[in-house]
Order: structure tokens, then sequence, then C-alpha cells
């Protein structure tokens, strides 16, 4: 699904579709940071291990998300879409609120 999004953003740049593209970047970086490892260093992949020294040493390989733990991402996206479009709305910005939606809509294709 990863792939799936980066291939869409790349369209979507190239169409000039700004809410897509916002909506996806935001998607991707979601995703990338629920793959960031946790940050008690406990785990290390360079060549020079676990507290070493030298080129590699701080590569630390992502943690793999699995599709529903990837969908339950994405539908924290939409929802954090959604709450944002309501709080827009609340505060009299309409277009702003619609903007949001749109957002949310774009990720909502993703979880079908």
């Amino acid at each position: 699904m990863h792939s799936v999004l980066r291939r869409d953003l790349r369209a979507a740049l190239a169409a000039g579709d700004r809410t897509t593209v916002a909506a996806l970047r935001s998607a991707i970086a979601a995703i990338d940071n629920a793959q960031a490892p946790s940050l008690d260093g406990t785990a290390s992949s360079g060549p020079a291990g676990p507290g070493g020294v030298g080129v590699g040493s701080t590569e630390v390989d992502r943690l793999e998300l699995d599709d529903d733990e990837l969908r339950s991402v994405l539908r924290a996206e939409r929802d954090e879409s959604l709450s944002a479009a309501a709080q827009f709305d609340a505060l009299g910005r309409p277009d702003d609120a619609a903007a949001m939606r749109s957002r949310a809509d774009v990720v909502e294709r993703y979880l079908a």
C-alpha cells in the first residue's frame, strides 16, 4: 500500500492536484512515523552493531506494518482531517472545512 500511495503522489504532483498531494503527503508521513523504531536504543542494524561507531552505526531497520496496521494509520489520518473540518466549521471557515473534508475523501479511497 505504501508504494501505491507514493505512486499516486507522483501522479497527483504531475496533475497539479493540490488536495490529493496534501492528503497523500500527510498519509505517507503518518505511515513513515508509524514505521519508526522506538527510541529505547536497543536495536541497531549497522555494521558496527549496537553501540558501535562508524559508517552505518546509526542505521536502524524500520518497523514493518501489516495491512491492518496501515489501514489503522490511514483511518487515523482520515479522522484527523474530519475533526479539523469540524473545527473549521465551528470557526466559520467553510472553505478550509471543505478542503479538509476533501483530504479525508482522498484518504478514504485507500480504506476501501
